[in-house]
């Protein structure tokens, strides 16, 4: 137009050209972010120590039903209930005069077989030479030495008879088989007990060593004899007291049944544990904990696994272009913080842990390391 200034012009498009230019773009708009900074761990095989944990209850290393071996009264009883006993130490005594009668008994009659026996060989011995020379008949030396025979066999039936009788005596002290704790006892003085009557008069029980019976189910055994080899005896076993505390001794896993219980399912393992201060009593509830050896495993931090509404388990990994991708996973048990991943990640694979709720598939993002103390 006529009269309109000039000068404006030129600075205007030189404006625009410095504002379409591309590296006036990437650094003045306004909506451009940088990538979003993730923590990750890198994925790699380690060799984890694996255990089962089982429940299980405490079982006497021997149980020993005392009962009296022969009839009569108790006289009186000689432990304390609860004490710790010797084997063969004498907890009741019967009234031993009966016994003791028979007993004296057997003992004439074997001096009286023996007094008739050294009779009987004496006169064999006279007739020897007598049938020799003809002074007797051979008939009568027959007869002598059918006698001392005789008398022989008498002397064992009564040696026989008279060990019997002792034995019969020696089982009015009915004693301890087993060292161990005894419990309450059944009867008291003045009691009549009957030889190899059906209740026990008291119960000894062996409990240093202990065992502890395990219940595992058939899918978790065969877990078990994969990671261990075959070889489940002979594992080391750890355990748990119903309050929570690590009991202080280790054991050894001695068998398993060989064996299933058809109506759980389930196999018993056996686990042998000293008890020097007797803290386990038979009956208790423990968890046990059994060592398998060692495996490779591919571990994550459980905070990087997220679960579908199926259940499906998965993490987000980094790909080689810095991009964000979906990985679905199969995971093993738990240890510590860590799942142990059976499927889906291999050694090198780039698992990101923190700022999951800040990226999505596809995104792309700065990657650092994961500090795990940091989490402590």
């Amino acid at each position: 137009m006529p009269g309109q200034p000039h000068f404006c012009r030129a600075p205007l498009i030189a404006l625009l050209i410095v504002l379409a230019s591309p590296g006036a773009s990437a650094a003045g708009a306004p909506g451009a972010m940088p990538p979003t900074e993730v923590s990750v761990i890198t994925v790699a095989k380690a060799p984890l120590a694996t255990h089962s944990q089982l429940n299980g209850r405490t079982t006497a290393y021997r149980v020993a039903e005392v009962r009296p071996r022969v009839n009569g009264i108790i006289e009186e009883r000689l432990f304390t209930e609860g004490s710790l006993i010797q084997a063969g130490e004498v907890l009741y005594r019967i009234d031993a005069a009966v016994y003791q009668a028979a007993y004296d008994s057997a003992r004439a009659a074997l001096a009286r077989s023996e007094a008739s026996y050294d009779t009987a060989r004496m006169k064999a011995e006279r007739y020897a030479p007598l049938v020799k020379t003809k002074a007797i008949s051979q008939e009568t030396y027959d007869d002598a030495k059918a006698a001392l025979a005789e008398a022989r066999a008498d002397v064992e039936v009564a040696k026989a008879a008279l060990r019997s009788a002792k034995i019969s005596l020696d089982y009015t002290s009915v004693t301890s088989p087993i060292t161990g704790r005894v419990g309450r006892s059944q009867v008291t003085a003045g009691a009549l007990v009957t030889a190899n009557q059906d209740d026990a008069l008291t119960t000894v029980q062996q409990l240093d060593p202990i065992y502890i019976d395990l219940s595992q189910s058939t899918a978790e055994r065969l877990r078990m004899l994969r990671n261990s080899h075959g070889n489940l005896v002979g594992a080391k076993v750890n355990l748990t007291l119903e309050d929570g505390t690590p009991y202080p001794h280790q054991g050894e896993l001695q068998f398993s049944e060989p064996s299933v219980d058809e109506s759980t399912g389930t196999v018993t393992l056996r686990a042998l544990f000293p008890n020097p201060d007797g803290m386990l009593l038979p009956g208790m509830f423990v968890t046990a904990q059994v060592s398998e050896g060692e495996i490779d495993a591919v571990l994550v931090p459980q905070q990087s696994v997220t679960h579908d509404a199926k259940g499906q388990a998965s993490v987000m990994v980094v790909d080689a272009e810095g991009k964000v991708a979906p990985r679905p996973i199969k995971l093993g048990r738990s240890v510590d913080n860590q799942w142990v991943v059976r499927d889906g990640l291999t050694p090198g694979d780039q698992v990101i842990v923190e700022g999951l709720q800040k990226v999505r598939p596809g995104a792309e993002v700065h990657t650092v390391p994961f500090a795990a103390s940091a989490q402590q």
